[in-house]
């Protein structure tokens, strides 16, 4: 079983980044809803994410102090962002928003997992 995470520090700044994200998603700024648009994800279902991003905030949280919580959490993210560059890739929409934003992101939870709990 995947023990907690160690170092902690990636698995904190994964989670502020998620956490920030989910809040900054409350009030959709344009920069979202052009995303959203150009993969075709309804904006009257953006409240859906908000909350899945605030799930995988808490689990990372959670996850300092309990085994198998961290690890899970961290690959829920990365799976969140694998659906989202499939999304981009499917919907051709392959802007800066996908560069920067969603393979960034897609980047920085796989070297959480990586670091955190693989090595």
């Amino acid at each position: 079983m995947f023990s907690t995470p160690d170092p902690v520090w990636p698995v904190i700044v994964l989670a502020v980044v998620i956490g920030s994200d989910a809040l900054m998603s409350i009030r959709l700024p344009q920069f979202i809803r052009d995303c959203y648009a150009g993969v075709g994800f309804p904006l009257e279902w953006g409240w859906v994410l908000v909350y899945v991003k605030l799930l995988a905030t808490a689990g990372l949280i959670v996850g300092i102090w309990h085994d198998g919580v961290g690890v899970a959490a961290t690959a829920g993210v990365v799976a969140y962002f694998v659906a989202a560059t499939i999304a981009h890739l499917r919907a051709r929409f392959l802007g800066s928003e996908f560069w920067i934003n969603c393979l960034g992101m897609l980047a920085l939870s796989l070297a959480v997992l990586a670091w955190s709990f693989a090595f």
